[in-house]
């Protein structure tokens, strides 16, 4: 048996944006179902909005999400993550990691993460690993870009 655990996204009105985004930087495939295909009346608010999404890519990307129902609000523009003489300071419940075996692999990552982000750290060689990055997406979700090594301490 093998278990997968995969983020889901709660977003109030940028689900299909968010991920026809997260496709164009990670590829792969995405599914969207909508409330209307779930039963919703074509007529009523929100019928057209995200229950189901997810993007699904052969690197082996996975994220899954949805708007949340009767909420319809611009995403978060500023970020509640800084960093401060090398600590990260957040309000945050969590942050999405991507990792990679290698700078070349994780570089494209970053650069379309970082396409309307909001960046907290800049992407380059760190104490722990040869290149790391934080950012938060135009779409309020902060990310960690990394390239996995074993610890030295």
């Amino acid at each position: 048996m093998s278990l997968t655990a995969v983020a889901h996204l709660n977003f109030t009105g940028q689900a299909r944006e968010a991920l026809e985004f997260y496709r164009s930087v990670f590829g792969g495939q995405v599914t969207i179902a909508t409330y209307g295909d779930f039963g919703m009346p074509a007529e009523l608010p929100g019928a057209a909005k995200v229950v189901f999404g997810q993007v699904t890519a052969d690197n082996g990307f996975s994220v899954m999400a949805y708007d949340v129902p009767g909420t319809d609000a611009p995403a978060p523009t500023t970020p509640t993550t800084r960093r401060e003489n090398g600590t990260t300071i957040t309000q945050e419940r969590f942050f999405l990691s991507v990792r990679g075996a290698t700078v070349d692999e994780v570089s494209p990552v970053w650069k379309g993460l970082a396409e309307g982000a909001t960046v907290i750290e800049e992407f380059g060689p760190a104490p722990w690993a040869p290149a790391f990055g934080m950012l938060t997406d135009r779409f309020g979700v902060t990310w960690i870009v990394d390239v996995a090594a074993a610890y030295q301490g």
